[in-house]
């Protein structure tokens, strides 16, 4: 059953073509144009994200470089990290790309009835979950290592991007610097999905029973799929092995889905318990 799903659906979308929606270049090279994205990447996380080696990466960015369509650079933070960005040229392609995924998806939807639309996108949604279920990993992880260093900073460029008036600064207020979040203090995890990683979080161990969840980001290519809960509930189930009682969050306004999470996790708003300037709520949540 799982070979035939795999067969009519690779038919269906045309992901065999070297001509994937009559763009003139395969899948690959215009997955990559799609993950690039309107703001760029890290060319290491995307080579994870489409599960490519080092090799085919290199001769695809070479050939998209050679049409004008991306640039490759240095990252303006690191030096030794690479980063990948379209240009004018590139993001028109991109645009155009989505239009006709578009239209592939309403070639694939027009011919049937509202029902049997509704059925589809409600598999869609089921299929999409569960594989993604089955391919995310929590590691335990130093907080100076690359793949979280990568994901803190992805994490604090969404605040400043979100809130750009508030000037989110992680070495002010109630902090997370590496020692604070390493064995013996706490501890930091980073959140992997088809090998690349989308998300992270960290626990802060005080006296007195309570651990703080700090650092808790997952991607947005990564949300909607349940994600988010499964790393809250590890971040909590560390602070229980560690002896906590109780486990507290500081947030902003502007994170409404991260509220409603923590709210449907059973946490309940209390009075502000640190001098965090950044933070417009604060939660607490007692462990059994």
């Amino acid at each position: 059953m799982v070979r035939r799903f795999n067969r009519t659906v690779t038919q269906r979308v045309g992901a065999l073509s070297d001509q994937f929606l009559s763009s003139g270049r395969p899948l690959a090279m215009s997955r990559l144009l799609w993950e690039i994205g309107t703001e760029g990447g890290e060319v290491v996380m995307l080579r994870s994200r489409m599960g490519v080696d080092s090799g085919q990466m290199s001769r695809m960015l070479r050939a998209l470089e050679s049409e004008g369509l991306v640039t490759v650079t240095p990252s303006e933070t690191d030096a030794r990290v690479r980063v990948a960005r379209l240009t004018d040229r590139g993001l028109e392609k991109r645009e155009i790309l989505d239009e006709r995924s578009d239209e592939l998806a309403a070639s694939i939807l027009d011919p049937l009835e509202e029902e049997e639309r509704e059925e589809l996108v409600s598999a869609m949604r089921t299929v999409e979950r569960l594989i993604a279920a089955s391919l995310v990993e929590l590691r335990d992880a130093s907080p100076t290592e690359p793949d979280a260093q990568r994901c803190v900073r992805a994490y604090v460029a969404e605040l400043n991007r979100r809130a750009p008036d508030r000037g989110f600064d992680p070495s002010k207020g109630s902090t997370a610097n590496p020692h604070e979040v390493s064995w013996p203090n706490g501890a930091f995890v980073v959140v992997y999905l088809r090998g690349e990683p989308v998300g992270c979080g960290a626990v802060k161990h005080h006296r007195g029973g309570a651990s703080d969840i700090k650092r808790m980001w997952i991607a947005e290519s990564a949300r909607g799929l349940g994600i988010g809960r499964r790393l809250l509930e590890h971040l909590e189930g560390l602070a229980r092995r560690h002896g906590s009682t109780e486990v507290r969050l500081e947030t902003g306004d502007v994170l409404e889905e991260a509220i409603a999470l923590y709210r449907s996790a059973g946490y309940e708003e209390v009075e502000p318990f640190n001098d965090e300037p950044f933070a417009d709520r604060w939660f607490s949540k007692p462990l059994g």
